[in-house]
């Protein structure tokens, strides 16, 4: 019993070799068909691996596809060996020819130049079809190699389809019976190639409008990246002016001493920089030149020239007889402040003229001796804007010429120049402030004021009567 397995085991032994024997040598009589297989075998081993490995399944993948691709190459070359077999030399290149392949090819060129030189239709016509059949199978591999490098599957399969319709449409027509009126379809093709000339004309003039469409957002975005760095510069700009302004405040002979010169070149590049920037950087100098007291008259050593302290931590204040380290003069006339932060600036006798303080915040702001003629102040906050000194029914503007001094006790002389300023829709403006306004703003402005002016008399008018 021991020696029945072992015989059984000699008998399926010598069948496994036996078979082997037989995959092997038919392995080497086909070596595409074991590349194919040992590419299959590949394939298979990859995938096990991506499966162990999954951080290098995207490496494994390209593997995998680079193999596919590989054994289509095979294919298609085994394909067109199999078709050219009997024309070119088995595993060589295509252009090498078997030389039975290159004697019919050239046999089927002498007939048929033989049939040209005798003039004999029988002949030239035999070869020009030897030729041509002959000449077709030797260039068909290279046709398709051509074929498939410069179109791929999907465009090959597109193009069939496209001329089997036609030809199907054809077939139809002439084997339906159906006439073609070629009148009628002359027609037609003129309508369908004016509505060609049309729809290629709406194109133009989309394509025309997207153009448009896409310059304005350049230039749009242009302009916001101007605007940008306009901003940057100006900031730049004021803050170098606060520096060369504080440097000349605060050096130790500097500006709040007797050092007129000094003075003047500091308002001179107040000037200049005003003039420079829009209305948001002109709010920050003047809120810049107000906080710092600059623009306010000091009192002052009547020798020295030096400023004289208050006792409370600051610099005494002199209406009378005061100095200002930049006076504004008319350095705001007709300017745009509008829609800014003026709040507790003082602007006292500042010359405003035309100037738009339309939406400012004017809280705690001082305005008084101002010449705000024909000035806009219009939606502006009012709330404690100091318009002059001492009451409202004693108060008066400033003499045009200043003949008259100011007379801070009384209030006479010390208010603003409001004459035809429009005052429409002011917010928090107090009684005494609406009074002085429409005893001076004149006729016109007097309509402006919310609330109206009635009961209130025209001393404008009085005035200007005496």
């Amino acid at each position: 019993m021991s020696i029945e397995p072992n015989s059984h085991s000699n008998e399926s032994h010598n069948q496994d070799s036996t078979h082997g024997s037989q995959l092997s040598s038919e392995d080497y009589e086909n070596n595409d068909e074991k590349l194919l297989s040992v590419n299959k075998n590949k394939e298979e081993a990859d995938k096990r691996l991506g499966a162990l490995q999954p951080e290098h399944n995207s490496a494994i993948q390209n593997k995998i596809e680079e193999n596919k691709v590989k054994e289509n190459k095979v294919k298609d070359n085994k394909v067109i060996q199999d078709k050219t077999s009997y024309f070119y030399k088995n595993g060589s290149s295509l252009n090498v020819l078997e030389p039975k392949g290159v004697f019919i090819a050239l046999f089927a060129i002498a007939l048929t130049l033989i049939g040209i030189l005798l003039n004999n239709p029988l002949i030239g016509t035999l070869g020009i079809l030897l030729t041509s059949v002959f000449s077709g199978v030797i260039l068909l591999p290279w046709f398709q190699i051509v074929l498939n490098k410069l179109l791929t599957s999907q465009q090959r399969s597109l193009i069939i389809g496209i001329s089997g319709l036609i030809v199907a449409g054809i077939a139809v027509i002439k084997f339906s019976g159906i006439q073609v009126d070629w009148d009628v379809s002359g027609v037609i093709a003129g309508w369908f190639g004016a509505l060609g000339q049309i729809l290629i004309a709406i194109i133009a003039v989309y394509v025309a409008w997207r153009q448009y469409i896409i310059s304005k957002e350049l230039t749009i975005q242009q302009n916001s990246l101007t605007v940008q760095q306009n901003n940057i510069t100006q900031q730049q700009t004021i803050d170098s002016y606060f520096q060369g302004i504080s440097d000349l405040v605060l050096y130790d002979e500097g500006l709040l001493e007797d050092w007129p010169q000094e003075r003047l070149l500091a308002e001179g590049r107040t000037a200049a920089i005003l003039s420079s920037v829009d209305a948001k950087g002109k709010a920050k100098i003047i809120r810049f030149l107000s906080q710092s007291k600059l623009l306010t008259p000091l009192k002052r050593d009547s020798h020295l020239g030096r400023a004289i302290f208050d006792g409370k931590g600051g610099y005494a204040e002199d209406r009378y007889n005061g100095v200002r380290v930049i006076d504004l003069g008319v350095m705001l006339a007709g300017a745009d402040l509008s829609h800014n932060d003026l709040r507790w600036t003082d602007l006292s006798e500042a010359n405003l003229v035309r100037a738009n303080l339309s939406g400012c915040d004017l809280v705690k702001a001082n305005l008084a001796r101002c010449i705000l003629y024909e000035g806009d102040l219009s939606a502006s906050d009012l709330n404690g804007t100091r318009f002059f000194y001492g009451k409202a029914e004693n108060a008066s503007p400033r003499s045009r010429y200043r003949h008259y001094p100011p007379d801070y006790e009384t209030g006479e002389y010390t208010g603003a120049v409001v004459q035809n300023v429009d005052f429409s829709n002011v917010e928090r403006m107090s009684d005494s402030v609406k009074y002085y306004c429409c005893a001076w703003c004149g006729e016109k402005s007097r309509a402006t004021i919310p609330g109206g002016c009635e009961g209130i008399p025209n001393k404008l008018e009085q005035r200007i009567g005496n």
